[in-house]
């Protein structure tokens, strides 16, 4: 049981911390809210496009407004990397135990990431205006 005292201290002193770091930020902190601040979304775009309104039951508005494809192009950019670097980290602690059948699905692996970006880059996910 000796052996484990230390990761339970470091446990303790980065549960206090965070716990500690959150109550000094809400008691010291500045309490500046305005309208943009309190929206759910914060992309910059209005979830609801003019003349919009809450139906009676307040569940799903009546008029929506569009979002450009440009965010779901850089969302999907996000997924790209996200999805590669989760199976590249284990894959590179687990190579010498893989061979030549992990290479060569990695090698496949990488093609379709790369055919990712490509789609990325030709529709202009990669490129910030």
């Amino acid at each position: 049981m000796n052996a484990y005292v230390p990761i339970l201290v470091l446990g303790a002193i980065a549960v206090a911390f965070a716990v500690f770091s959150v109550f000094i930020a809400s008691a010291v902190g500045p309490r500046r809210d305005n309208r943009a601040k309190l929206e759910a979304y914060e992309c910059g775009i209005e979830p609801l496009g003019k003349g919009a309104f809450a139906t009676p039951s307040g569940s799903r508005p009546s008029v929506v407004q569009r979002i450009p494809v440009k965010y779901y192009l850089t969302a999907m950019l996000f997924i790209i990397f996200d999805i590669e670097i989760v199976f590249l980290y284990p894959w590179a602690v687990a190579f010498d135990a893989l061979g030549w059948f992990g290479l060569a699905a990695m090698a496949l692996f990488i093609v379709n990431v790369s055919v990712a970006y490509a789609y990325e880059w030709r529709r202009g996910g990669l490129a910030w205006d």
